[in-house]
């Protein structure tokens, strides 16, 4: 007699969601569904079990399947005895660089707005246009050149600027910018706006 049973299919150890991986790529800074599509889908999967690893260590994962990308933030307590060491480091970032910040922030909101187009692409000179209201006079146009692309390498760094491969003065600005940038802000993003130019015309 014999007794034919089910066999269950086992997938191989390597094709399985990772925990440590995904893990590890938040904590060296923010995961984009598009850059990185593996970690991504793993992320997605063992969504739960990275909430509660990293809430151990007093972070939070924020996570925005539609915008796709993911990052971890220090979670405040305002009970001095639970309060754990710093692990994500703030950095304050310099005038223009947050002014840079904004102003992409508002070509998101105009992006938005208009409806038509859910991507913003910027080119180098037309971040420079940008930006040149707002910073000192510099009588030596190739130092300010300098200084602006400076400030853009300095933005793409910290993943709110995607440069093209093919055309490196070529850049999508990343939704993430919208986490950073928040309601708040855009309440009165303009007065923000005048204080960047008031700063511009008396430093």
């Amino acid at each position: 007699m014999t007794v034919e049973t089910e066999q269950s299919i086992e997938h191989p150890p390597e094709t399985l969601p990772q925990l440590g991986p995904v893990v590890v790529h938040l904590m060296k800074g923010v995961v984009y569904k598009d850059a990185m599509e593996t970690v991504w889908q793993d992320l997605v999967l063992l969504e739960s079990q990275v909430r509660d690893y990293v809430q151990v260590m007093g972070l939070e994962l924020i996570l925005d399947e539609a915008e796709g990308y993911a990052y971890l933030h220090q979670s405040e307590s305002d009970d001095e005895t639970k309060k754990l060491p710093r692990l994500m480091q703030r950095r304050p970032l310099s005038y223009p660089v947050s002014l840079l910040c904004v102003l992409l922030r508002k070509k998101l909101v105009e992006a938005d707005v208009g409806g038509e187009e859910t991507r913003v692409v910027l080119t180098r000179d037309q971040m420079a246009e940008m930006m040149r209201v707002f910073l000192q006079d510099q009588p030596n146009e190739a130092k300010l050149v300098d200084r602006i692309d400076g400030h853009i390498n300095k933005v793409a760094e910290l993943g709110f600027l995607r440069r093209f491969k093919k055309t490196p003065h070529t850049f999508e600005v990343r939704r993430i910018l919208r986490a950073l940038v928040d309601a708040g802000w855009l309440m009165d993003l303009n007065e923000k706006l005048k204080v960047y130019l008031d700063h511009a015309t008396t430093d």
